[in-house]
């Protein structure tokens, strides 16, 4: 057999591909997705559960971190954290406290926008307006009453925090109630009634008080005094208004407060210590006062006593309530 008879042996050398794409970088990219996705549902669940207040100092810090830094707050070394439980329990807080930038949740206070409190601006300077022109209508109605004139000097009307503030005061020798009584003075109904009427008005509701001066009642074995007496004589004058003409809706509170918070200070027997105070509520004073069943801010407790009970007669009590 000849050479040329030989085929020749052809060896081939195949490169076997592919491994690569079954190896483990595809699993190194999933971790990192699933360990951003982790990330980005972490961060919203802190943005949900930080309050409004720590927000606003972390925008703070990143927009003036110097400023911060040196002030100090909420985004400078404020550790505070917020902890929930599954029931969605606050960790950070105990009893009776409230954390930074947090409001009471008894007030329900709500963060107001500029927009709303101009308009609450507003609603306030008419309101206010509105009660100015009660008080100058008032005014009118004494000086153009010769029946209501001669007791000028007996009305004494102002603006104060809680809203327009009317009161009738005793003189010495024109008191408005029977002595150690919650009975009237014909003048003094007359003056009541004008008022009354005016009061329909505006649509604020009013608060009543009565007080006295600081000469004890003595109430007998009954045990009647000054307290009791000041809150009859604050609920004769609530239905005098009403015979009036006044709504008797318009009525919120009638209290009475002895001679807890006189008018003359220097002289707690002065007879001006003997008055009725009639207050036109501001809605911020008559908010507060359906809202916490308190009274306004400034105003002593009172003990408040809604019915009128029967006194001892006047010749067993001492001169001036």
């Amino acid at each position: 057999m000849s050479d040329d008879s030989q085929q020749p042996i052809i060896v081939k050398r195949i490169k076997k591909g592919g491994a690569a794409a079954h190896g483990g970088a595809w699993k190194i990219a999933y971790a990192d997705f699933v360990t951003a996705m982790m990330a980005f549902f972490m961060l919203m669940w802190l943005l949900g559960s930080t309050s409004s207040g720590d927000l606003k100092g972390i925008a703070d810090f990143f927009n003036t971190p110097l400023k911060v830094a040196l002030e100090g707050g909420s985004g400078s070394g404020d550790t505070s954290t917020t902890l929930l439980q599954g029931g969605g329990e606050d960790l950070t807080r105990s009893n009776g406290q409230v954390r930074k930038g947090e409001v009471m949740a008894s007030r329900e206070s709500v963060k107001i926008s500029p927009m709303q409190n101009e308009i609450n601006l507003a609603k306030e300077k008419q309101e206010a307006q509105k009660l100015n022109e009660l008080k100058q209508l008032i005014e009118s109605k004494i000086d153009n009453n010769p029946s209501l004139k001669q007791f000028k000097n007996q009305l004494l009307l102002d603006i104060t925090a809680e809203g327009l503030r009317i009161q009738i005061v005793d003189e010495k020798n024109r008191p408005m109630f029977d002595s150690a009584s919650a009975d009237l003075k014909p003048y003094t109904r007359i003056i009541l009634r004008e008022i009354g009427n005016a009061l329909n008005g505006v649509v604020n509701r009013i608060s009543l008080s009565g007080h006295t001066d600081a000469t004890q009642f003595v109430g007998g074995s009954q045990g009647i005094g000054n307290w009791e007496l000041s809150a009859s004589r604050a609920n004769s004058s609530r239905r005098e208004l009403i015979a009036g003409g006044m709504q008797e809706d318009k009525v919120l509170r009638v209290v009475g407060l002895a001679s807890a918070v006189p008018w003359d200070k220097q002289d707690p027997y002065s007879p001006i210590n003997r008055r009725i105070s009639i207050i036109v509520m501001n809605k911020k004073t008559e908010d507060s006062i359906l809202r916490d069943g308190k009274e306004a801010e400034g105003e002593p407790a009172p003990q408040a006593v809604s019915q009128s009970l029967p006194l001892m007669p006047q010749a067993n009590n001492p001169a001036g309530n």
